[in-house]
């Protein structure tokens, strides 16, 4: 293999004489070959501006550097939309990198440009980034290099600014790089974003209200990138700009830490709906601000869709949030694993969802996701996974030099070892969580001192969102935060993440019987998955199993790299550790 060259990384003052400046200095021989590279060669370029280690950032590519800066400061200015440009003109501390490589091409510098905003939208210091629009390559010359020409870049332009560009262990490891819509999809996702565009387009053409279009898939098959991605085109893609012209657009998803991971893209991207409201919103909230605004939706996209209530609780009225949520919008796009519902007013009572489910497969607007694209196993491995939450068994494992599957003696142990692989931040954040099988209220101000835990014989350790972040972290995802390492995780804080290394404490709710695994309700503490619901008729119903079942299924799937376990079941546990070796 051809050892790839290292870039040609120039910084420079924002302004028209800087780069006919920098053209002159190097036109002596000793520098012919950098100036032929920034100047007669493609180029990726990023414009930044700094306040107190807080950037806005607009990252470019293009072939001619000296016409394209000029028209940035002479024409993009004068633009009623681009009071970024202004700023950056008139800022007095507003600098420009230009990137050059010796194998860049047109293909290559527009992936480089993507993934310089996919990590510049997911480093902390970052407020903006004030980029349009994504543009992904397929296959070309120099594809295969894209990897290691991009780390060089990266690795370059950290020795010049370590605030804006920081180590990229740390930007791969957070919650926005996860979620964000500058990654490269895959055949399967891009197949699906196309077709969604394309029913959404049909739909609107047509005048309909209330189109359905579900995109089905289980837990790590790339459906919240999948979706990050769909808002950021229907938001910023010219080519589709008259879905957005004429249509609000809004992202929902009734989880907590997954909202904020949404709400920190919206601001870095500026994502605007078009309407009074924000993009990103829960379900009853958006509801109830719609009813206030007295609009109506254009297009919805509904991540974690299976989170939806289909029962009336003290803050949602209305009884179900999908009937209420098509009522109220031209386009629903929802996003659902039915094996991650949680919570018994989160289930269907009837047969209403799998009508809506067959007539969306009858017109061609069920979409299903099945690749596996977080746990980084062999598919025997991920099978042995999968077996043990759908049949509830659990066979010989095979050895897998991909995975890490190990099961551990006791909660300390599994405890040592997850913080062991979070210390070192090259692979990625590691957590503990747990089946909600102890104790736990959330307080509305968190105590001095933790008041739940999760407690197994002598040893014991705070169940999640109890320990005070620091505040730097505080708008930062559970997974996150520092200080959460010291805490036990449940579904409530990881649904929707990756972890590195997930370490999976089994409480008693779960145990190991004549060679099956059961769900024992009495021994669980999560009161809204375990008691009954009452329906419409008065009859009273237990979902208790099923949901245990779709508890353990989340937090089993959430290890990209590996995953420990422990039972507190001593058969689970002996049965764990047998097919284990």
């Amino acid at each position: 293999m051809v050892k790839v060259k290292s870039p040609i990384v120039r910084e420079i003052e924002y302004a028209s004489d800087s780069l006919v400046n920098l053209k002159n200095q190097l036109k002596y021989s000793e520098h012919k070959n950098e100036r032929k590279l920034l100047f007669d060669y493609p180029v990726v370029y990023i414009v930044n501006d700094e306040n107190k280690n807080q950037f806005s950032v607009y990252v470019g590519e293009t072939t001619d550097i000296i016409r394209r800066t000029s028209q940035h400061l002479i024409d993009d200015i004068k633009k009623d939309d681009r009071d970024d440009w202004r700023d950056f003109a008139t800022s007095s501390t507003t600098k420009m990198f230009v990137i050059g490589h010796n194998h860049f091409n047109k293909s290559l510098t527009l992936d480089i440009e993507n993934r310089l905003m996919l990590y510049l939208s997911s480093v902390e210091n970052v407020k903006r980034v004030h980029n349009r629009k994504e543009n992904p390559q397929n296959e070309y010359y120099t594809s295969d290099e894209l990897d290691s020409i991009f780390l060089k870049i990266w690795y370059s332009l950290r020795k010049r600014n370590k605030y804006l560009f920081p180590a990229e262990s740390i930007v791969r490891n957070s919650a926005i790089f996860k979620a964000s819509p500058f990654h490269k999809l895959t055949e399967e996702q891009i197949e699906a974003k196309n077709s969604i565009i394309n029913k959404i387009s049909a739909s609107i053409s047509k005048n309909e209200e209330g189109t359905l279009i579900l995109v089905k898939g289980e837990a790590g098959a790339g459906k919240t990138v999948l979706m990050s991605s769909l808002v950021d085109d229907l938001l910023n893609s010219d080519d589709i700009s008259f879905i957005k012209d004429n249509n609000y657009i809004n992202l929902i998803v009734n989880h907590n830490n997954q909202l904020s991971v949404y709400k920190e893209i919206e601001r870095k991207l500026n994502w605007n709906s078009g309407s009074s409201l924000e993009v990103a919103m829960k379900p009853t909230q958006f509801l109830n601000a719609l009813r206030k605004e007295k609009i109506k939706a254009g297009v919805v996209i509904v991540d974690e869709g299976h989170l939806l209530l289909t029962a009336k609780n003290q803050a949602y009225l209305g009884g179900n949030h999908l009937k209420d949520l098509l009522a109220q919008s031209k386009v629903v796009v929802l996003v659902y694993d039915d094996k991650q519902i949680m919570n018994k007013s989160q289930m269907w009572t009837d047969n209403t969802f799998l009508e809506l489910e067959h007539e969306a497969n009858l017109e061609g607007n069920l979409i299903q996701l099945r690749n596996q694209m977080r746990i980084k196993a062999n598919p025997e491995t991920v099978n042995w996974i999968r077996n043990i939450i759908d049949e509830g068994e659990i066979k010989e494992l095979k050895k897998d030099n991909q995975y890490d599957i190990k099961c551990f003696d006791s909660p300390l142990e599994l405890q040592n070892a997850i913080k062991l692989k979070d210390s070192d931040q090259k692979l990625g954040i590691s957590r503990l969580v747990a089946t909600y099988d102890w104790p736990f209220v959330e307080e509305k101000k968190k105590q001095a001192t933790p008041k739940w835990f999760v407690e197994i014989d002598d040893w014991k350790a705070p169940w999640n969102q109890q320990l005070k972040a620091d505040k730097k972290y505080a708008k930062l995802s559970w997974i996150e935060q520092p200080q959460t390492i010291n805490e036990i995780g449940s579904t409530f804080t990881v649904q929707g993440f990756d972890l590195n290394y997930v370490g999976v404490i089994i409480g008693p709710s779960v145990k190991y019987r004549n060679g099956k695994i059961v769900f024992d309700i009495t021994k669980s503490k999560n009161k809204g998955a375990v008691q009954n619901r009452k329906l419409e008729t008065g009859e009273m119903i237990n979902y208790g199993e099923t949901l245990l079942k779709n508890e353990l299924n989340v937090l089993l799937t959430r290890g990209v790299n590996g995953l420990y376990v422990y039972a507190v079941d001593e058969e689970l546990q002996k049965a764990l550790k047998n097919a284990i070796k």
